[in-house]
């Protein structure tokens, strides 16, 4: 090997190690959790889930997704036929701003991500907050990562895995679940 050669061998390696640890350095979404033992990595694959509904305000439009084990729960009846939601059930909440849609000025549609909600019925681990564990983690679109939500996010939450609970108990005959399964 010609000494031209090595020189670029060497400065490409370097370069590969630089963009490596570079990448390391990028926060994988699945790593983050709040106070409470709820973890993102505990909703792995949520953005395939299932559509249960949608939510909107002024200050955000959302869709909520449920996983398998929830899909069955609401496809029984559950919550509004006031059986408990079964152990394993989660849904995942996502937030973003609400943006006008440039083809139907009418029509509301997503823009920057906000936030994302988790809710996990697990009634051993969450016994002293109706069976759920919550989590709120927002979004930094200025580094792409996400942490846990503080009573500054949007919507204002606290950050361990009891957060939802207080304003969830409103829907305490429902078992603490405010979202209808739309008929489809």
């Amino acid at each position: 090997m010609n000494r031209k050669s090595t020189l670029t061998v060497g400065i490409a390696t370097v370069w590969l190690a630089v963009l490596g640890g570079l990448v390391s350095f990028a926060q994988d979404k699945y790593t983050v959790s709040v106070p409470g033992g709820l973890a993102f990595s505990d909703f792995r694959g949520y953005e395939g889930w299932q559509a249960i509904s949608m939510s909107r305000n002024e200050s955000a439009v959302a869709v909520i997704l449920g996983n398998p084990a929830m899909i069955d729960a609401y496809r029984a009846g559950i919550p509004g036929n006031g059986k408990p939601v079964p152990d394993g059930a989660k849904m995942a909440k996502v937030h973003w701003t609400p943006k006008q849609n440039q083809f139907f000025p009418d029509a509301t549609v997503p823009g920057n991500l906000l936030n994302v909600d988790f809710m996990e019925k697990d009634t051993r681990r969450f016994a002293d907050s109706g069976g759920w564990g919550y989590a709120v983690f927002d979004y930094d679109a200025a580094s792409d990562t996400f942490k846990p939500g503080t009573t500054a996010g949007t919507p204002p939450q606290g950050n361990d895995a009891k957060c939802g609970f207080a304003c969830h108990t409103r829907a305490k005959a429902r078992d603490y679940v405010f979202t209808e399964y739309g008929k489809r």
